[in-house]
């Protein structure tokens, strides 16, 4: 059984197992609302007047941007007025938003509502990791980020069914009153059963000297900074898969039916990684298993980018390939997430709205780059793989000076 920094919140509800559902479940609120539009992509499109494929990855990426942008708001204020109340206000924004584009009548102000609905999200992923920092730390937040990204993961191989099933029986419209019912859960859950977690020693107040102290600290401290850019890279990785998949297995693979099976066999594996980190982390150590996490990741994009550039390959062997170097992400990226608040603690929540702004505005605009180069082939896609994996191990590289594979 994990041991909480804080005494006062060992007792405190919600128990263990319930934490990191209500963790993985607020997470999932983005996977979700990413992931169930790649099917209903086309029928956007169709509707709205779109005929462009690749404009169509707005819907995603402008969420995505929009997710990025507000991020470092909600570190200073859940640093002041506390995590709960910051993160009640923004499901209600979210729900909202969502309902925005349930009825929008046109494409402008559906990117529009997105973009906003992506910002209120945004706290989110900054609370999440600022509330499991405020009970956990080292490798025990590392596990406890690991379990919550299991369940996290589980929702990509859902999220397309949901969308295509709701395709079935109803307009793309349908999609966007599933998130507000889906938000709305994850409200009335987290108003009943999260308490408030800030240390009360580690309230900090709301103006510029205060914000800038936090972010200077952030920016300035090497392991923070280094595992902030290999996360960055890796969230690049995960945006460029998302952005190309819809086309890639429509235009090339030609099997439109086959969309969320695909999403399936490639999160499932990534699934069962982030299983065995959270088994594992303590024992091994975090560097340890992001590193060779890592390593893996860019050594089976490599490999990829060969086949693709030799021999070509069929949907499955595509599954196959893009599930193994997934596997691999999902060892890295939520160790580098914990490794990055390590030394943090007492600014957790402003260091996580900087590292979370970084890694998802760079993400984003690295991922949408590399759904804009879709140019009916695997390639822009493997290969800008195999390029963020090495740059990530050369940042590493520099952030421990030169000393990788280490336990801590």
């Amino acid at each position: 059984m994990l041991q909480p920094p804080r005494p006062d919140l060992a007792d405190a509800r919600p128990g263990f197992r319930e934490f990191v559902v209500l963790m993985a479940g607020l997470m999932s609120l983005n996977a979700l609302a990413i992931d169930a539009m790649v099917p209903a992509l086309p029928a956007i499109g169709a509707a709205l007047d779109v005929a462009d494929e690749n404009s169509r990855q707005l819907v995603v990426s402008l969420y995505v941007l929009g997710f990025g942008l507000t991020q470092i708001i909600y570190g200073p204020l859940s640093d002041r007025f506390g995590r709960k109340p910051v993160l009640i206000v923004s499901l209600v924004l979210y729900v909202a938003f969502a309902l925005v584009c349930w009825a929008a009548p046109s494409f402008t102000l559906l990117l529009a509502a997105r973009m906003a609905q992506g910002g209120a999200a945004a706290s989110t992923r900054v609370l999440v990791v600022s509330i499991v920092r405020d009970r956990f730390e080292g490798p025990q937040m590392a596990r406890i980020m690991s379990l919550a990204f299991l369940v996290f993961l589980l929702v990509p191989m859902l999220a397309p069914v949901f969308g295509q099933l709701t395709l079935l029986v109803a307009s793309w419209h349908a999609i966007f009153f599933g998130l507000a019912l889906g938000g709305t859960i994850m409200l009335i859950w987290s108003l009943v059963r999260l308490p408030e977690t800030l240390h009360p020693e580690y309230r900090r107040p709301l103006d510029a000297k205060t914000i800038w102290n936090g972010t200077w600290q952030t920016l300035s401290n090497r392991q923070s900074l280094g595992y902030t850019l290999a996360f960055t890279l890796m969230m690049a990785s995960l945006m460029g898969y998302i952005n190309s998949i819809q086309q890639i297995v429509f235009d090339i693979f030609r099997r439109p039916e086959l969309i969320a099976a695909t999403f399936a066999g490639v999160a499932l594996p990534m699934a069962a990684t982030s299983y065995a980190n959270s088994r594992l982390v303590e024992r091994i150590g975090t560097r340890r298993i992001a590193h060779t996490g890592l390593a893996l990741f860019t050594l089976s994009a490599l490999i990829h980018l060969g086949i693709v550039l030799t021999a070509g390959e069929s949907l499955w062997l595509f599954i196959g390939m893009q599930g193994l170097t997934m596997a691999c992400f999902g060892l890295a990226s939520a160790n580098f997430g914990a490794l990055a608040m390590q030394p943090l603690g007492h600014v957790a929540g402003t260091a996580s709205s900087v590292q979370g702004t970084i890694g998802t505005i760079g993400g984003a605009l690295l991922g949408l780059l590399v759904g804009q180069s879709f140019d009916g082939t695997l390639v822009p896609m493997v290969a800008a793989f195999a390029v963020f994996g090495t740059l990530g191990l050369l940042i590493l590289l520099v952030t421990e000076r030169g000393r990788l594979f280490g336990r801590g």
